[in-house]
């Protein structure tokens, strides 16, 4: 987004926060893109045969960030980080669901004997990193938060530190150390080096 496009949004924001609806309506056409931006960055990274649509995904993350009245919108930034949240969260309810449906969704089980051969995916999908980011979370909350904003929003290192409140440097370092823990964990190592 444009340094004045980015201003205009925060503008906008603030107004809307404020109880001003004509400023949704003048935000919307503005945040739209970035809001695809988002959504399309995220689907990349789900399975081929994924069900859920870039616009489809944007919609809800919308009508989401829309029902926030309450926010505190300090800027674009902010906001991008709200809305990298929200489609997380509606990424892996989606998963969840389709986990759900995949294992009979309340059907009768079936023995693992009578079952055929599951082959196994090299690559975790969004319900495996989503437990190990919980999992960071709650030793390093501040990796978790970083991780975040750059795997699920696509966040650059400044807009991450404009966020976050830390030097792009200190981003840097810590996005480093996230990808080391994340990649241990999600490899069967031990995060913690034993």
């Amino acid at each position: 987004m444009s340094p004045d496009a980015s201003h205009d949004v925060t503008a906008l924001l603030v107004k809307w926060s404020n109880g001003d609806q004509g400023a949704l309506d003048r935000l919307t056409p503005l945040v739209y893109d970035e809001l695809r931006r988002v959504a399309s960055r995220q689907l990349r990274r789900e399975r081929a045969d994924h069900t859920l649509q870039t616009t489809a995904l944007v919609h809800e993350a919308y009508l989401r960030l829309i029902d926030q009245k309450r926010a505190d919108w300090k800027d674009s930034a902010h906001f991008a980080a709200l809305a990298a949240q929200m489609m997380r969260r509606i990424l892996i309810d989606h998963a969840r669901a389709h986990r759900y449906a995949k294992r009979g969704g309340g059907a009768p089980r079936v023995s693992l004997d009578d079952a055929p051969e599951i082959g196994v995916s090299q690559e975790p999908d969004v319900l495996e990193v989503d437990e190990a980011l919980q999992q960071l979370g709650e030793v390093e909350p501040e990796l978790a938060r970083i991780v975040e904003l750059r795997y699920f929003g696509g966040l650059t290192s400044e807009q991450i530190a404009e966020v976050v409140g830390v030097s792009v440097p200190t981003v840097t370092r810590r996005w480093r150390m996230a990808r080391a823990w994340l990649y241990r964990y999600l490899t069967g190592d031990s995060p913690d080096g034993s």
